[in-house]
């Protein structure tokens, strides 16, 4: 899988004339080769892919990181560095460069550390941008990361459902982000034994746990507390950073109330579901994503609210691909995508949101996240 994407990728820079390309974002790198988890630049360790439109495939990697690059990196040839001894990580690039005509980088992604070093090798009229043709690539999905998706889809309903039956009046925030860890590591750990012969693969979540309870509730992104919850109040659960199946990330959140719930709240909260749900009414090839956008804020708008956020985006090895469901997406919905879509709406005191993924299908979409939206089933 990952020598032929290689090899798509190579025909690619060769058809738009680049001669080679240096990647160094962490899930392309992953994306091309098979190879992650190694130090990162918060180490102040770079790794490099070199990838020539023919000819062989350079990893430049960490020395500390070999054993795993030599079980992992489906390349042609690994280069390992070592901290203080000769160029490091520079040694190979400028012979890499030297007699490239055109050098594609990944302008947004390329720790400024290595940048300032390849702008000095290489002006800036023979540099351009390999995102664009990476972003392409990965919008459609292959057969084996749908299968992927679907299994983080399993995750993601496993967690939310073990966060569901942890709530309660009485119990701190910490104890409901165990719960939903716990459930998500030994659902993966299932499904990884099941279907995958990769034992390096961890099973394990490891994302601190998105939730608000009670007056956090407006905090869009507040993380798991010693708060205590309490009868009637809100709580907030979201697993878009925890739902990370053998590195296939999806979006996934739900508002629930303990007890009972403010009929306030569940007005605005009612706004929410038929935002989402005139965007999976328009959802389909065909369309462009702007357009799902447009009728998510329609309806939050026509009920008095300002959208909060774009609609969706697109996932998949990254928490964020192209495209994104937001105003000035112009790209064409197309089977293979994998997308999150939410609708939320806030208000000073409150706010409500709910978000699934879903796969493009030939004539609509496949759920991948399931949790009822009914505002019975969420009172706890």
């Amino acid at each position: 899988m990952f020598r032929t994407r290689l090899k798509r990728f190579q025909s690619k820079l060769a058809d738009q004339g680049i001669d080679v390309a240096l990647i160094t974002d962490d899930d392309n790198v992953y994306y091309l080769t098979g190879y992650y988890d190694y130090l990162h630049m918060e180490f102040g360790r770079p790794t490099i892919l070199v990838v020539p439109k023919n000819g062989e495939t350079l990893l430049i990697t960490p020395t500390i990181d070999l054993n795993s690059a030599q079980s992992a990196a489906r390349v042609d040839r690994i280069s390992p560095w070592n901290d203080g001894m000769g160029g490091e990580w520079r040694e190979e690039l400028p012979l890499v460069v030297k007699n490239a005509g055109s050098v594609a980088i990944e302008p947004g992604h390329m720790p400024p550390l290595v940048l300032s070093y390849v702008n000095d090798l290489v002006e800036a009229v023979r540099q351009t941008s390999a995102t664009p043709i990476l972003n392409q690539m990965r919008m459609i999905k292959s057969e084996e990361e749908l299968q992927l998706a679907r299994h983080a889809g399993e995750v993601a309903t496993a967690m939310m459902n073990a966060g569901r039956d942890a709530i309660a009046a009485g119990v701190p925030e910490f104890e409901v982000a165990i719960a939903t860890s716990q459930a998500g590591t030994r659902t993966a750990a299932t499904l990884l034994a099941a279907h995958y012969d990769d034992t390096d693969m961890s099973p394990n979540t490891h994302f601190l746990q998105i939730m608000a309870s009670g007056e956090d509730i407006i905090k869009t992104h507040h993380r798991a507390s010693t708060r205590i919850m309490q009868h009637g109040e809100p709580v907030f659960l979201c697993f878009c950073g925890m739902t990370n199946f053998h590195r296939f990330k999806l979006g996934f959140d739900r508002t629930f109330w303990i007890g009972e719930a403010d009929p306030a709240q569940v007005e605005v909260y009612e706004v929410a579901v038929a935002s989402q749900q005139a965007a999976l009414n328009a959802l389909r090839p065909g369309v462009t994503a702007e357009s799902i956008h447009a009728e998510y804020a329609e309806v939050i708008q026509g009920a008095g609210f300002e959208y909060p956020f774009r609609c969706g985006r697109a996932t998949g090895f990254s928490f964020l691909e192209s495209p994104q469901l937001v105003t000035g997406d112009k790209t064409i919905i197309q089977p293979g995508m994998v997308l999150a879509v939410d609708g939320s709406v806030s208000v000073d005191t409150f706010r409500a949101q709910v978000g699934d993924s879903f796969i493009i299908t030939e004539d609509g979409w496949e759920p991948l996240t399931h949790h009822s939206k009914s505002v019975a089933d969420l009172i706890l």
